[in-house]
């Protein structure tokens, strides 16, 4: 019992999202196998990434109503202002914004930044350009969720497919109150998060930064703070 509680406790378990692909793998493992041995390894070795790609980890998440959380894991790829989208209704001033690319090495599950109820889900369908590029924020296929807090701010979170993400999962609906870290999408095979802020949100991580989705605080809410300076060392 002890053993398997501590194999639970170091391997993180795959989201239903992957079962799928999980039992095509394996199913295509076994066949491999049985055409010739040494190919078995190679299937394995697959289905290994498979299920480490959908995993599915346990986040410490910060219990306070003025952090604003990452929505993924992943390298910072982006900080400032930007316009947001149309669709997403958040006016046509450029508001602050952060960039998260996730690679097909990171988590893919998406959370929440902040608690809130879902007012808005805009899905466009659109190109697959690579997620690290900056044009990827309106040509790609994306799908907005935006957050109403309960002092009445707007985050609009907008999952982006990469060049080899063809699916995009979203699974909160409008009316839906999240928590902050809260499960709410996920993107298959590498991809990209845009975060767009209330207007003087001080962004508190800086490019190239590395995220934890639910863990790394990105923002604070409520606080008049210079920008903030950073260096690679």
């Amino acid at each position: 019992m002890s053993v398997m509680k501590s194999i639970r406790d170091t391997v993180a378990p795959v989201h239903p999202e992957g079962y799928v692909f999980l039992a095509a793998f394996i199913v295509v493992t076994l066949f491999l196998g049985w055409l010739w041995s040494p190919l078995f390894w190679i299937g394995a070795i697959a289905t290994g990434w498979c299920a480490y790609f959908f995993r599915d980890p346990v986040r410490v998440i910060p219990l306070r109503a003025d952090l604003v959380v990452a929505p993924a894991d992943g390298r910072v790829c982006f900080v400032g202002a930007a316009l947001p989208p149309a669709d997403l209704g958040l006016g046509a001033e450029e508001l602050p914004r952060l960039s998260i690319f996730m690679s097909v090495f990171d988590c893919h599950v998406n959370r929440a930044p902040i608690e809130g109820r879902v007012a808005r889900i805009s899905y466009r369908p659109g190109a697959f350009l690579n997620a690290d590029l900056d044009k990827a924020s309106e040509d790609n296929e994306r799908n907005g969720v935006i957050i109403e807090t309960p002092a009445g701010h707007q985050f609009g979170v907008v999952q982006i497919a990469g060049f080899i993400a063809r699916r995009i999962v979203c699974f909160t609906h409008e009316g839906a109150l999240l928590s902050a870290g809260d499960r709410f999408g996920l993107i298959r095979f590498g991809s990209r998060v845009d975060v767009y802020f209330p207007a003087g949100t001080p962004i508190v991580v800086g490019l190239d930064s590395r995220c934890v989705a639910g863990e790394t605080v990105i923002a604070r809410l409520g606080v008049e703070e210079p920008a903030r300076q950073f260096r690679k060392n």
